[in-house]
Parts: structure tokens; sequence; C-alpha cells
């Protein structure tokens, strides 16, 4: 069976016994990709609008090849970023951060900065939206953590606790987020049921 694309659909493998109805339409691609094609698909479907935040950066040199191109040869970051993306959804700020990890037993959190953790708390503060998605990318699958439990593990790991967060906890207290065609990532649908008591 061919997809719409003309590629293969690849036959289903089941890898983890535990996790039932796995879908591998986002197989390849990377998680910023594929939040980023949903974004997109949310914009066009004028479901919500939430964008990447795009990282400032000092030009420190340029070097014009011809009058009408500029290619920058040297920059640096001015600060640390907070999130990776932000914006509204049904009245609401939404704030969160996307990271991937290869690990199959847990995710260390050591891929999480200082900053974005002041960050998501002061979002928390004003009452806004903030969480973190996570991507087991060796078995597919894409969790959903509210910042409200990141913040538990984070202080935690300060108290003589884990410096990580076992998957197995993961799979307990996040969400798993359906991988879909056009939402690749729907972690809206995730969102309405946490923040908007939806079904």
């Amino acid at each position: 069976m061919n997809y719409p694309n003309g590629q293969r659909k690849r036959p289903f493998k089941k890898e983890n016994p535990g996790i039932k109805n796995k879908q591998y339409s986002n197989r390849g691609m990377t998680l910023e990709e594929d939040i980023n094609v949903t974004n997109q698909y949310y914009l066009d479907a004028d479901r919500a609008v939430i964008h990447k935040k795009p990282t400032p950066i000092q030009v420190v040199k340029v070097h014009y090849p011809q009058r009408s191109a500029a290619v920058i040869t040297e920059a640096y970051y001015k600060q640390a970023s907070t999130t990776d993306y932000n914006g509204l959804y049904r009245g609401k700020y939404l704030d969160f951060e996307a990271k991937e990890t290869k690990n199959r037993t847990r995710f260390p959190l050591a891929n999480i900065h200082d900053h974005q953790i002041k960050h998501m708390k002061r979002i928390l503060d004003q009452g806004g939206i903030s969480f973190l998605i996570i991507r087991f990318s060796a078995f597919e699958e894409t969790f959903l953590l509210e910042a409200e439990k990141l913040l538990v593990y984070w202080n935690d790991q300060f108290n003589k606790g884990k410096k990580s967060i076992p998957y197995e906890k993961l799979q307990e207290e996040s969400y798993l987020i359906p991988l879909q065609y056009q939402a690749r990532v729907d972690y809206l649908s995730v969102i309405d049921k946490i923040y908007f008591k939806e079904r």
C-alpha cells in the first residue's frame, strides 16, 4: 500500500507491547519538524496561533559577495533562549519546550536548562499553560508532561532525587500524544482533555 505522496507503507511492527494503537506516520521526521508541520496545520485550520520562537543572535561579521547578497560569517547567541514554542489557543497563552531523546529507559533532566524551568514557572504563575513535549525516538512515542509535574522532578534532583525521569513514570504521569496525518503531533487534543476537560 502506498501513501498519497507515493511512499510505500512500512509494515506494522510492535516494538513495545505495553502501548496499543501505535502509529508510525512520523517515522524519519524530527520532533521539531513534526511540531512545525502541526502548528502550520493548526494555523491554517484557524485552530490556534503557535510559533517557534526565533533564537536571538548578534551578527559580528557579514560577507558581501554581491551587492544584493549578504552572508553572515560570524555571529553569537545574544542570550539564552527560553522555551521553543509559544502562542494562543482558546484564549489561553501556551508556552512549551520540545525535547527528543534516544534513551530507552529515561529522560535526562540535563536536557532542560535552569533558565527554561524559571521561565515555565513564570508562565504558570501568570495563569498560562506550560508543558514539555518529549519524544522517545527509539519507540516513536511522544508524550506531553505538564510543567507542574516537571517542576516536581526538577526540584527533587536537588534533594537527593533522580536526575532523570524514568520512562515508566512518563507512561504513568504524562499523556501519549496521538500521531496523525495532518496534525502529526496533535498536542492540542491533549490540552483539550487536561485544561478544557473535553473527552
